[in-house]
């Protein structure tokens, strides 16, 4: 019998990390080959996860609402028989093996150790120093196992770690460990470096501050609240967020208010998950492409009344049609005719870089933050395939369930504030593309039509784009042509 781990692979691109949302199964469940054990979020979606062998499970390592570095352990699993992968396999208990002490003490022959791609082995068992549990001090992270029966087998010896595996249940990257009896020296507290310097300049001892990291360390937010509470008469909590439900998690407005404090005069909420990721690449687009929004505004009466035509048609039975689903084709057109604003920029080689193709993007808002999927090859789509990706889209996109391939490789992205209430605004560029447009409400407004003032249904489009791709001509006819295949819907198929 042997104990076999599951490291967190690298899920998407090269992320180094991923929070973990829910486990599917616990300690004393059998799990299959191929059978999805957790869901864990990565900085650009939600994955979920199967194990690669069959057996009971052993133990979880880390419990749900934790981020875990790619190459952590998260789950053992006892298999029975067979030859496990060298780097899977953790010491089995010496009453499970029948064979001589003798043939147990012969070193096995070193095997190949496969790695994910971009990380290397790591040969060195070197382990942070135990940590003594301060009174009042989160559990470990480990979840633990149910009691085992009187007949069950002794417990396994944990191995050295390697690449930050984590041991007896705790996280070995860069953080503390506590032993399984608590036991350990009381020795300085353990703390980032950026966190020491807080601590510092707020004049709080460190080894007076609870720690409600993971192994005992301690973080910002242990040092904010050990400053307020120095100042307030009276405690103030730490606003540490609690772990994630085992439902999808709620929106970050609802996340906020939950770790809101009255007495408080601040909350700090963590940013990470694709909130973070989505901050970092807006910095990085603000402040690399030089951005120009242009806005239009006209009369959009005509494509409404499409709208409601095409919702009777037969042949479009069971489509879900709506007016971002003739915006989007009238961008594809407008891209037909002005191709030019369909490139990205490479810097390294200085020079542009036309698409041939659209890659359309949809910006959605959902529990995680805003992400941006797009539909491959929109330009070739008719228009019930476009109706059919973008609902599937959509729906894919509340559910989290995203993967990361379908945020890659966009070329153009609409984003539509309208469904909000707001008349405009100036987008910011989704990293790599050439220009983004925003979709303004459409309201029945006072408006000139054949020479008098009639009520109409009106929206104004805004157009940010990449200077140094699109220069001030193209960007207006391109808005421009937008905005007349809207105006006189007819165009779709004129210029097509």
């Amino acid at each position: 019998m042997t104990i076999r781990e599951f490291k967190m692979p690298d899920v998407g691109e090269g992320l180094t990390e991923a929070e973990i949302l829910k486990w599917y199964v616990q300690p004393g469940d059998t799990v299959t080959d191929g059978q999805v054990v957790c869901e864990v979020e990565t900085a650009k979606a939600a994955v979920e996860l199967p194990v690669p062998f069959d057996g009971v499970v052993h133990a979880l390592l880390f419990e749900e609402g934790v981020t875990v570095d790619v190459g952590q352990v998260i789950i053992s699993v006892r298999t029975e028989g067979g030859e496990a992968p060298a780097e899977a396999v953790v010491a089995a208990p010496a009453a499970a093996s029948p064979a001589p002490a003798a043939a147990r003490a012969e070193p096995a022959p070193e095997a190949r150790q496969p790695v994910l791609v971009g990380y290397g082995v790591s040969t060195a068992s070197t382990k942070r120093r135990p940590r003594k549990a301060p009174e009042g001090a989160p559990a470990a992270a480990a979840v633990p196992a149910p009691a085992a029966p009187p007949a069950a087998p002794a417990p396994v010896p944990a191995a050295p770690a390697q690449n930050g595996t984590a041991q007896n249940g705790t996280a070995q990257n860069g953080t503390a460990r506590y032993d399984g009896d608590g036991a350990g020296s009381a020795e300085r507290p353990l703390a980032k470096p950026p966190v020491r310097k807080l601590a510092k300049d707020l004049g709080i001892d460190l080894a007076s501050v609870v720690p409600s990291g993971d192994g005992g360390v301690v973080t910002r937010e242990d040092v904010h609240a050990a400053a307020a509470a120095a100042l307030a008469p009276q405690p103030a909590a730490a606003a540490v967020p609690a772990p994630a439900a085992a439902q999808a998690p709620a929106p970050v407005a609802a996340a906020v208010a939950a770790a809101v404090d009255p007495s408080a005069r601040e909350t700090r909420v963590p940013v990470k998950g694709v909130r973070k990721v989505t901050a970092q690449a807006m910095v990085g687009s603000a402040f690399t492409a030089p951005h120009v929004t242009e806005f239009i505004t006209f009369d959009v009466t005509r494509t409404m009344k499409l709208v409601a035509e095409l919702k009777e048609d037969p042949d479009l039975a069971g489509l879900r049609i709506n007016p971002l689903l003739l915006i989007a084709k009238a961008v594809l057109v407008a891209v037909r005719r002005n191709p030019e604003v369909n490139a990205s920029w490479d810097e390294a080689a200085q020079e542009i870089v036309l698409k041939h193709y659209v890659n359309l993007g949809i910006a959605a808002a959902t529990p995680r933050g805003l992400i941006v999927p797009n539909i491959k090859d929109a330009h070739a789509k008719t228009l019930g395939e476009l109706s059919q990706s973008l609902s599937s889209l959509v729906a894919t996109a509340r559910e989290g369930k995203t993967s990361p391939a379908d945020m890659q490789n966009g070329t153009l992205t609409i984003t539509n504030v309208g469904v909000f209430g707001v008349d405009t605004g100036t987008p910011i560029l989704n990293p790599g593309e050439s220009a983004i447009l925003a979709v303004g409400a459409i309201k029945l407004q006072p408006w000139v039509h054949k020479g008098k003032v009639k009520p109409r249904q009106v929206t104004t489009l805004a157009l940010s784009f990449d200077h140094r791709l699109i220069d001030g001509e193209l960007g207006s006819r391109f808005l421009a042509d937008i905005a007349a295949v809207l105006e006189h819907p007819r165009r779709l198929v004129t210029w097509s």
